[in-house]
């Protein structure tokens, strides 16, 4: 059974697009700061900031707002097909994610400096296998005579939930890298703060968009 929005109040309606929409805007200018402060290509390590906050803010993120009833760029589709999007997107974020991780460890050997040694990187690393983890498991909902014996509808909230907590996991990684010292030499002052309120409000919005789908299927069984 499906929620009718528009019977929602009007300013409630117009709150969640405004919300949605603001989402893509920033997560896309965040990227694209990341990626004119990073200059991709001009060393190995560039490579590193440029391949996460692809993968974590603008993929991540854009996988999840597929679902958004109020902004979604293909809310008009089926969501089996929503579906089969979302998780090429996340797979390509785990592309992302995990060249970012091969940049920065063989820029490591390469120096002679010791890996993950910081929080920033023992929670990056966690939260690529993560991500890795979490693609797969999407794999029963895509094909769901793969999960014979599982509720389908089970899989679906055990999926929103471990998703939810991995682009948490994400977007905290996405913190941490603004506090290392490479990021806090370039960047400081307003500015640091306003970068980093992107990743938290990003957080926030997908945050409330999985505990409302949730708590509205719920409203509706009741």
């Amino acid at each position: 059974m499906t929620v009718h929005h528009e019977s929602e109040p009007k300013l409630y309606r117009y709150s969640r697009i405004l919300c949605g929409v603001s989402t893509h805007v920033l997560c896309a200018l965040f990227t694209g700061f990341m990626t004119v402060l990073a200059k991709p290509g001009s060393s190995l390590f560039s490579w590193h900031p440029f391949l996460m906050t692809l993968g974590f803010s603008f993929l991540m993120t854009e996988a999840v707002l597929l679902f958004n009833p109020y902004s979604s760029p293909v809310r008009k589709l089926k969501h089996k097909t929503k579906g089969r999007l979302h998780w090429i997107l996340q797979c390509l974020s785990l592309c992302c994610a995990t060249a970012g991780l091969c940049a920065i460890v063989y820029n490591k050997n390469l120096n002679d400096k010791p890996h993950f040694t910081s929080w920033h990187g023992l929670v990056g690393v966690i939260t690529v296998a993560v991500v890795g983890l979490q693609s797969l498991g999407g794999l029963p909902l895509l094909y769901p005579k793969v999960a014979k014996g599982w509720s389908l509808a089970k899989l679906k909230r055990y999926h929103a939930t471990s998703g939810l907590l991995t682009y948490l996991l994400g977007s905290f990684s996405l913190f941490l890298g603004l506090c290392s010292s490479w990021f806090s030499t370039g960047v400081s002052g307003s500015v640091w703060y306003l970068a980093a309120l992107c990743p938290v409000l990003c957080a926030l919005v997908i945050m409330s968009q999985v505990t409302n789908a949730y708590m509205a299927r719920k409203r509706v069984q009741y």
